[in-house]
């Protein structure tokens, strides 16, 4: 067998191997009652948009496409669910203290405006996920509000 013939059976081997090695799924399945939907008031408009653009990566809830159980993407899935997670978490924004559930209202804001958010890497594969010029000023107006309420609280 031939040099190349051998490397190639050794890297599909690896692939295939890689296939048996998975992270455990980020599915709950339900919505806790420490959601953000559960936290502040979010219209269900804005609920929609958010679990449409955000929900995958930012909560406790992903809906996983066949893509998402190759290797190693998945594993790069998994990484970015990981730290939207650990940025913010709509699944646990209720046992956020109030000021951190502002200061995350505000970045939400933020990462809209400024088009941080939702990511290009994750809009290029979920084309659903894109927001239109109305959306994000819905989502931005809605942040400011719920800033706004929270403040009006403490």
């Amino acid at each position: 067998m031939k040099k190349a013939t051998k490397f190639g059976i050794s890297i599909l081997g690896v692939f295939i191997a890689f296939q048996f090695i998975n992270p455990v799924r980020n599915k709950s399945g339900q919505v806790l009652p420490a959601d953000i939907i559960n936290t502040v008031i979010v219209p269900q408009n804005i609920q929609v948009l958010l679990k449409r653009a955000c929900y995958d990566c930012h909560s406790n809830n992903t809906n996983y496409v066949w893509y998402d159980n190759i290797q190693p993407g998945r594993w790069w899935v998994e990484h970015h669910i990981t730290e939207g997670k650990a940025n913010l978490n709509f699944s646990e924004f209720g046992t956020y203290s109030h000021r951190k559930q502002e200061n995350k209202l505000k970045a939400i804001g933020k990462s809209i405006k400024e088009e941080s958010m939702p990511i290009v890497s994750y809009t290029m594969m979920h084309k659903n996920a894109r927001l239109t010029v109305k959306e994000k000023e819905l989502i931005i107006a809605w942040a400011q509000q719920s800033t706004n309420n929270l403040s009006e609280k403490n």
